[in-house]
């Protein structure tokens, strides 16, 4: 008599998928924000956002009186702080420096910038300066998202959190647009992230 055939052995279940990396989901984050700005920088609104966004920008300048502040030459659809920083110099007197970025080591500094267009680019081809090195008591700082609390979503370098690490001393100020505005949920700040006093938008501070 023959034995009997073993049962057929069950099918393992396949694996629960892994969740997202945070680096993973961070950066889908940045490529929804960064396309919606695209769109939205393409639409009427964003000239008088800029408008607004400087005006609130000057009267929060006035209270902090700055006398070095570093400022950025932007990206495309970001903030353009140039006539703000113009307006601060002949206001206050104080000093301009724009950043510039190393690849290798991954570092930024601030040189000083005279206010004039720039001629030269840095590492990670960003316009900047050619003056001194400096240390701005206050610093803007481009958001592609932020949290109220002041959290960054930046480009994914870590240049503006490894220098605000490096110097705790300097007032960090967000430049961003409300469609850039995130919980912290969705963000989920990490050990690195430094967060900014403030974020100034076109809608508020």
């Amino acid at each position: 008599m023959s034995e009997p055939s073993s049962p057929p052995s069950a099918t393992p279940p396949s694996p629960a998928p892994a969740a997202p990396a945070a680096g993973d989901e961070r950066t889908a984050l940045r490529q929804r924000l960064l396309q919606a700005r695209s769109a939205w920088a393409e639409t009427p609104h964003f000239a008088p956002a800029q408008q607004r966004v400087q005006a609130q920008l000057m009267r929060a300048l006035e209270k902090l009186e700055p006398h070095c502040l570093g400022v950025y030459w932007p990206l495309a659809g970001e903030f353009n702080p140039r006539d703000a920083a113009l307006q601060a110099k002949a206001l206050w007197g104080c000093r301009l420096a724009l950043p510039f970025a190393r690849k290798s080591p991954r570092e930024m500094h601030f040189l000083t910038w005279d206010g004039d267009t720039p001629a030269h680019k840095d590492e990670c081809g960003i316009w900047t300066a050619q003056g001194e090195p400096v240390v701005p008591d206050i610093v803007l700082v481009p958001c592609v998202g932020f949290t109220d609390e002041g959290f960054r979503l930046g480009y994914g370098g870590g240049y503006f959190d490894r220098y605000l690490t490096a110097h705790p001393e300097v007032t960090a100020v967000g430049l961003g647009w409300t469609l850039g505005r995130l919980t912290e949920n969705e963000l989920k700040p990490q050990s690195h992230d430094q967060p900014l006093v403030g974020v100034i938008t076109e809608d508020d501070i």
